[in-house]
């Protein structure tokens, strides 16, 4: 990439950022990994811009980190000054879009440096998103970015953008690498490119190996910097865990070896992060804080969600049963986990090696919750519910006994590979698998109402006391 086409942005950086708020403040609260929807953004701050294509050419390409400024949620102080989310955008700049970039449309600037142009979402076009390609390849220095290579990488790959709906944006480069582009991002270590680095070095194949990764100075002094983009290789005519299943259950096949397959690669991945990354012991106190907060979302989700209370007390006495278990004595071990597993996020290839992917972990909590050492039951329990969310997706009836049957497959495979069933420690279990129905009831509650009766049939179930598997 020439030096005499990207530069940082400073002269003119409040400006830029002026002429895009109107036209940010529509398009941003409308993106799928925009994180503070419903409530109304009250002002952009600018972290840092970098110019990687001259604007006065015919195509212009920015680089920018932009925290949106909101009131905190209601149940956290109603109009309480929020410090803002930090986002990636990939600006393009173009006097007029063709109508293949018509999705991409950002808006017209009016006012203001980059006035009478035409800005989009930059990923769309190709030659941005070639741009962002030769960055990693060649481990360019631009501003405040920084590109980092641990592979080999051609220059002539064809880029296309994954259009469908995430938490983040992707691009596959001629079906040999894809790219994820973390859209709010936070200074310090990102386990999406942390934990995927300590599997490559311990060879485990479970794991896509990052091949490039962009990071970004952080704005203020003694912030660690904000890892932005993580480039991985592409499992070509790989389908997710998620599609498969429901493709199976459609035409009412047995998905039992599939399960057990995706255990044995669970516990392959625990026991190489094992290997990798300290592990830590819980004891009483460890415990307890583990229960208190369990006990708090529980509490929380029965007084925004009606329907969750009558099973309320039921559920607690899953959470107190593991504290009362942790006052006799009891330890567990701790490490580090996915933090987010289900089966979209695992891949099946074409020769049927399953792949965990995407250990960014759950994006509403922060990067040092992401990072704490966890019992590994948390991940299984996370499968074992969305196999139930797969069991009542299919058309039709729900199909309860095939997700009880996939439960039960995925602990025994996770026992072959790992040496220790989950379903040997019941009350842990159904602990974590009880705190994870509460989070879905209260999502499905506030964004998808007519899927609250999904996870309310499992609280039924948990609040009775029945073992999870």
């Amino acid at each position: 990439m020439s030096q005499a086409v990207t530069r940082s942005v400073t002269a003119g950086s409040a400006g830029l950022l002026a002429s895009l708020d109107p036209l940010l403040r529509e398009w941003l609260p409308r993106q799928r990994w925009f994180a503070g929807k419903g409530r109304p953004v009250t002002a952009f701050s600018l972290v840092a811009a970098t110019e990687l294509l001259p604007p006065e050419g015919k195509l212009g390409l920015y680089h920018l980190l932009v925290r949106a400024h909101q009131p905190l949620p209601a149940a956290q102080g109603a109009g309480v000054p929020h410090p803002g989310d930090c986002y990636q955008l990939l600006i393009g700049v173009r006097e007029a879009l063709p109508p293949r970039l018509a999705p991409a449309l950002i808006g017209h600037v009016h006012e203001g440096p980059l006035a009478g142009r035409t800005v989009y979402e930059a990923l769309y076009d190709p030659r941005p998103a070639e741009v962002i390609l030769e960055a990693l390849r060649t481990r360019a220095r631009i501003g405040g970015l920084r590109c980092e290579r641990r592979g080999e990488i051609r220059p002539d790959l064809v880029p296309r953008v994954v259009t469908a709906e995430q938490s983040n944006s992707s691009v596959v480069y001629g079906d040999t690498f894809i790219l994820k582009l973390l859209r709010r991002v936070l200074p310090g270590v990102n386990p999406d490119l942390e934990l995927p680095l300590a599997l490559a070095r311990e060879g485990c194949p479970r794991v896509p190996a990052p091949t490039a990764w962009m990071t970004a100075d952080a704005g203020d002094a003694g912030e660690e910097p904000y890892v932005l983009a993580v480039l991985q290789p592409f499992v070509q005519g790989a389908c997710d865990g998620w599609e498969l299943a429901l493709r199976e259950l459609a035409k009412g096949e047995d998905f039992t070896a599939e399960a057990r397959a995706l255990g044995r690669a669970t516990a392959e991945v625990h026991t190489a992060l094992a290997r990798a990354l300290p592990m830590v012991s819980l004891a009483h106190l460890q415990v307890q804080t583990l229960v208190d907060g369990m006990t708090e979302r529980l509490q929380a989700a029965a007084q925004a969600v009606p329907a969750l209370r009558p099973y309320a007390p039921g559920l607690h006495s899953a959470f107190t049963a593991l504290a009362d278990l942790a006052a006799e004595g009891h330890t567990w071990t701790a490490q580090r986990i996915h933090g987010d597993l289900h089966l979209g996020q695992c891949l099946r290839s074409p020769s049927g090696q399953w792949s965990l992917i995407d250990f960014e972990g759950e994006p509403a909590k922060s990067l040092a919750e992401r990072r704490m050492a966890q019992p590994v039951v948390r991940d299984v329990a996370g499968m074992l519910r969305s196999f139930d969310y797969a069991a009542h997706s299919a058309p039709g009836t729900p199909v309860p006994q095939w997700a009880a049957a996939c439960r039960a497959a995925y602990c025994t495979g996770y026992a072959e590979a790992g040496g220790r069933d989950p379903r040997t420690d019941p009350v842990l279990l159904r602990a974590y698998e009880t705190d994870k129905a509460v989070y879905e009831v209260l999502y499905e509650a506030r964004h998808r109402p007519d899927w609250l009766p999904v996870p309310l049939s499992a609280v039924r179930r948990l609040a009775a006391g029945a073992e999870p598997v």
